[in-house]
């Protein structure tokens, strides 16, 4: 008879110290001696050590990885590998993931070797509470503390220069003109792009083009100099190009430093810009707060252009406003971004507004078609008798709410006579066996 602590099954989430934007996923039947493994890898010094942030018992962990892989493909950074990209909100959300499985049985206490990270690591504590250890437990002092909080909730990712221009592309030129643009979440102007949000240098290179009134960028000081512009906060307003600042004494003068502003979206000066001044909010909010930055956006009620997560809308946080027409997809995705280091890094995110859309190319991918000429690898019904619909098919002669994937919202079927029927994302299970998660929608009563 096998030794029953050798049937067991293990499921963990491990970085290393200092990568901090990306985590594995994996499966083991034994710990440490996985955690041997990787430390024992060929150039890892002892100061970037192999860490578990969460391990898990399971049922079966090689059928939980595999649906991990199903859920969270698009955040895999290599189709091959077991790294995710990773911020607070994926962590929660794979950990979530995790305990709602099936086969799911306890998270396990923090090994002693992991607690010194973990602690240091908010939203874990959260998730897996640890014991309360001194800093002279911990070895540590208030500084590094410091330090590493900045590293570990950091999810700041820069955006791209083409993708602005890309996405921006799309829309008519005269929804820009005369229009105050306010960048809440974009900090510094330079002409040197190191040194410049990339929304900010955008607006600026094409004010006179889009025929801007006026532009609006907030700098986050945070403790976190994000653009080697000093950790200050301030707001940068102009109202012309780069011509009005032509040195950087000169450009100075846009700078609006004020006593005790940290620059943070939802700071009262930037609600009080955000409310009297903006016309268009266009910005790159941080994933992590993106539930606080959609809340206050939408109470607003003001045009916008911005990048989040690219499932949102089938996330129960979000679902309410695109089910209530306050915001719908953008047209392009996005999958890469700069980290600090200007190192191409991936995200799953996507463009979401409320700007008006009059052509939508990827509507082309939309296949209205009868049920019954669905192809059944395309369709099924769970354990609930919901039809879940796959592959872009659209039914267009069934009058019950069905379930369908973060694509179709993308393509935008919420435009074609279609509504999303619960303010909640629909979870099916097919034999009990959870699959991902979804929303649901309906033939709205009107269409043809």
């Amino acid at each position: 008879m096998p030794d029953q602590e050798e049937t067991k099954h293990f499921l963990y989430i491990g970085r290393y110290d200092k990568d901090i934007s990306g985590v594995k996923i994996g499966i083991a039947s034994d710990l440490e001696r996985r955690r041997k493994e990787y430390n024992s890898v060929t150039g890892i010094s002892k100061s970037n050590r192999f860490y578990f942030l969460c391990t898990f018992e399971v049922k079966d962990a090689r059928k939980i990885e595999n649906d991990i892989k199903k859920e969270f493909g698009t955040l895999r950074e290599n189709g091959s590998q077991e790294i995710y990209f990773c911020n607070n909100y994926f962590l929660e959300k794979y950990v979530e993931f995790i305990k709602q499985h099936k086969l799911f049985v306890k998270i396990l206490p923090v090994a002693k070797e992991d607690e010194k990270i973990v602690k240091k690591i908010e939203i874990i504590k959260k998730l897996v509470p640890v014991e309360t250890l001194s800093m002279e437990e911990r070895g540590i002092t208030p500084k590094e503390i410091l330090q590493q909080a900045k590293g570990a909730n950091y999810d700041e990712f820069y955006t791209r220069y083409e993708d602005i221009e890309k996405e921006v592309a799309h829309y008519s030129k005269s929804i820009w003109k005369d229009k105050v643009i306010f960048c809440n979440c974009d900090d510094a102007v330079d002409k040197d792009d190191r040194r410049c949000s990339a929304f900010a240098l955008f607006f600026f290179n094409n004010f006179e083009k889009l025929g801007l009134k006026k532009l609006i960028c907030t700098h986050y000081a945070g403790g976190i100099d994000l653009f080697h512009q000093g950790a200050v906060g301030y707001v940068f307003t102009t109202k012309g190009g780069w011509q009005e600042f032509p040195t950087k004494e000169e450009r100075e003068k846009g700078k609006e430093y004020i006593k005790n502003y940290d620059g943070s979206f939802d700071s009262k000066l930037s609600i009080k810009i955000l409310n009297e001044e903006a016309d268009i909010v266009c910005t790159n909010p941080p994933f992590s707060k993106a539930i606080d930055y959609w809340k206050l956006l939408i109470k607003s009620k003001k045009k916008f252009l911005i990048l989040s997560n690219i499932t949102n809308c089938i996330n129960t946080a979000f679902i309410p406003y695109f089910k209530n027409k306050q915001a719908w997809a953008g047209y392009e995705e996005v999958d890469w971004f700069q980290n600090p280091k200007r190192q191409l890094t991936r995200a799953a995110a996507f463009w979401f507004t409320n700007l008006p859309i009059k052509t939508r190319p990827k509507w082309e991918l939309l296949k209205f078609v009868k049920l019954k000429d669905i192809p059944d690898n395309c369709k099924i019904y769970d354990d609930n008798k919901t039809l879940l619909v796959d592959k872009g098919y659209i039914p267009i002669d069934y009058k019950k709410p069905f379930a369908v994937s973060t694509r179709p919202i993308l393509n935008g079927i919420l435009e074609k006579g279609y509504s999303i029927v619960k303010n909640k994302q629909y979870e099916p299970y097919i034999n009990n066996s959870r699959k991902f998660s979804r929303v649901l929608i309906q033939r709205d009563n009107t269409t043809k």
